[in-house]
């Protein structure tokens, strides 16, 4: 590969990833969303941030794995008990860090 094309595949690939971040913005910063719109984009990020979640916890191995073996799972319903009573990102992810901290440590 030339040095001309590795620029221009490392610019294609700048424009491929900061395309969709910035169009969206530049098209639609002036003008007002109707509310359905503007409430059914708000779940969109939830949604994405669960799905992904999901798989991490149930498939860690790109297979499903509900058995008992799976420390994610039981790492994950702490976190999710203090999640629901404190309703804190920051404490949520505390419980979850410390939640598979303790669990690497006692699984060895």
């Amino acid at each position: 590969m030339s040095d001309l094309q590795i620029w221009l595949m490392i610019f294609g690939v700048a424009v491929v990833s900061m395309a969709p971040r910035i169009l969206p913005v530049a098209l639609f910063s002036r003008r007002e969303m109707p509310p359905l719109l503007k409430r059914w984009l708000s779940f969109v990020a939830p949604a994405v941030l669960g799905a992904l979640t999901a798989v991490s916890i149930l498939a860690p191995a790109g297979r499903l794995d509900l058995g008992t073996g799976n420390l994610y799972l039981w790492a994950f319903f702490p976190t999710l008990a203090v999640g629901l009573k404190s309703k804190s990102i920051f404490l949520t992810l505390f419980a979850g860090i410390i939640s598979m901290a303790l669990i690497y440590h006692l699984a060895g």
